[in-house]
C-alpha cells in the first residue's frame, strides 16, 4: 500500500519542471501576441501627444505587460496543465505511474504544491508591480499620455460634487491637506444648466483659507461661446481633501495594504465599503485560482490515449477552467450589485470549483 502523498523525488521534480516550463511559456506567447495587438491599438494616441516617440511606446509596453500577465495567468496555468497532463498520457508515462502503485491524487500532488507556488508569486508581483503600474498607467491615459505628477498616489478620473456645481480632476495626488490637482475643469450650473466652464492646469488645497485655489485659470461662457483669462480662482469651502482622495478608489491600482487603508478611511467618512471589500478578498482568491488548475484539468490526464478521447478529455478539462472565470467575474458583478456578501463574492467560486474538481476526480479515478 503506497503511504507516502507524494510519488518519489526524480518524478516530482520532472513534473513539477514540465508544469512550469509549459505554463510560463504559454504565458509569454500571450503577452507577446496581446501586447503587440494592444499596441497596434493604442500607439496612435500616445504618438498623437507632442514630442512622445519611441520612448513612450516601450514605456507604455512596460506598463502594460504586468497588467496583461496578471490576467491571464491563470489561463496560462490551465493551458501548460493540459498540454503537460495530456503529453503525458499520450506518452503513456501516466498509465506507468498507476502501474507503480500511484494514485491520481499522488500524480497530481506535484503539480499542486508547484501551482501553489506560482500562486504566491502571483499574489507578490500583483502587489508590487501590477498595482502600481495600473495605477500610472491610469494617471498617464488620463492626461492623453502627456506628463504625469511623479507621485505613487495618483489617481485619475475623479469627480466631485459641490452645490450645483461639479469639479473634474484629471489627476489627484498626495494626501490630506497636500492633495495636488492636474487638469482641473469647474462645470458652474444654476438650476441645472450649464452656463460657465472654469479649466486650470493645477491646483491645491489652501490651508489658511481652508478652499481650493486654481492658477492659470481660463473661463469659457456658455451662452457668448467666449473663452477669457481669469488668473487665479477660489472655490469649494466646503469641500475637504479626502473627498478628492476618496471620490474614486481604484482596487486595481491599489496594493492590499493601501486598499485596506482606503477602505477603512471610507467606512471612518460613513462611505460604502462592500465593492471594495469583495476587490480586497479577490486579491487573495485571484492569484490562487492557480491552485485550482491542475485539479479541473486532471480529466486529460487518465483514461486511455488510444480510446480515441483523449481530445474530449483536453476540451473538458479546458471547459472547467474557463466555467471557472465565468463563475468568479459573475460573483464579483454580483457582489459589486450588493446580492453578495464581499467575502462569499470572492471566495465562492473557488471552493466551489475546488469541490466540482474533487468530486469529477473522485468519480472518474478514484
Amino acid at each position: 500500500m503506497q503511504l507516502n502523498f507524494f510519488p518519489s523525488r526524480q518524478i516530482s521534480l520532472y513534473m513539477v519542471r514540465l508544469f512550469l516550463t509549459r505554463t510560463f511559456a504559454v504565458l509569454a506567447m500571450l503577452v507577446a501576441i496581446l501586447l503587440t495587438l494592444d499596441m497596434l491599438g493604442e500607439s496612435g494616441d500616445i504618438l498623437a501627444y507632442p514630442g512622445n516617440g519611441d520612448a513612450q511606446l516601450w514605456y507604455y509596453a512596460g506598463l502594460r505587460a504586468p497588467q496583461i500577465a496578471a490576467t491571464f495567468l491563470p489561463f496560462s496555468v490551465l493551458l501548460g496543465t493540459l498540454i503537460m497532463l495530456a503529453t503525458l498520457n499520450q506518452n503513456s508515462e501516466i498509465i506507468s505511474m498507476k502501474a507503480a502503485g500511484l494514485s491520481a491524487h499522488q500524480i497530481l500532488a506535484p503539480l499542486v504544491v508547484a501551482a501553489l507556488g506560482v500562486s504566491a508569486i502571483s499574489f507578490v508581483f500583483n502587489d508590487r508591480i501590477v498595482a502600481r503600474s495600473t495605477g500610472t498607467l491610469s494617471a498617464w491615459e488620463a492626461v492623453d499620455y502627456g506628463p504625469v505628477p511623479a507621485d505613487r498616489g495618483v489617481m485619475a478620473n475623479t469627480w466631485v460634487r459641490d452645490g450645483n456645481n461639479l469639479i473634474n480632476a484629471g489627476i489627484v495626488a498626495g494626501r490630506g491637506t497636500a492633495v495636488q490637482l492636474r487638469k482641473v475643469q469647474i462645470y458652474n450650473r444654476v438650476n441645472n444648466a450649464l452656463i460657465t466652464i472654469i479649466q486650470a492646469p493645477k491646483g491645491h488645497y489652501d490651508v489658511a483659507s481652508k478652499s481650493w485655489v486654481l492658477e492659470n485659470a481660463r473661463q469659457f461662457d456658455v451662452a457668448r461661446g467666449t473663452m477669457r483669462d481669469i488668473g487665479t480662482v477660489r472655490f469649494g469651502h466646503d469641500i475637504r481633501p479626502d473627498q478628492f482622495t476618496l471620490a474614486k478608489v481604484d482596487p486595481d491600482g491599489m496594493t492590499f495594504r493601501e486598499l485596506d487603508a482606503a477602505i477603512t478611511d471610507l467606512h471612518d467618512a460613513g462611505r460604502p465599503t462592500s465593492e471594495l471589500e469583495g476587490s480586497l478578498w479577490h486579491k487573495l482568491s485571484g492569484p490562487l485560482s492557480a491552485l485550482l488548475m491542475p485539479i479541473l484539468g486532471s480529466v486529460a490526464a487518465f483514461g486511455l490515449a488510444r480510446s480515441g478521447q483523449l481530445f474530449v478529455r483536453a476540451v473538458m478539462g479546458m471547459a472547467l477552467g474557463f466555467a471557472y472565470f465565468v463563475a468568479d467575474n459573475f460573483s464579483l458583478a454580483m457582489g459589486s450589485l450588493g446580492a453578495y456578501p464581499p467575502i462569499l463574492a470572492a471566495w465562492a467560486p473557488f471552493f466551489l470549483f475546488l469541490l466540482v474538481g474533487e468530486t469529477v476526480l473522485f468519480r472518474t479515478e478514484e
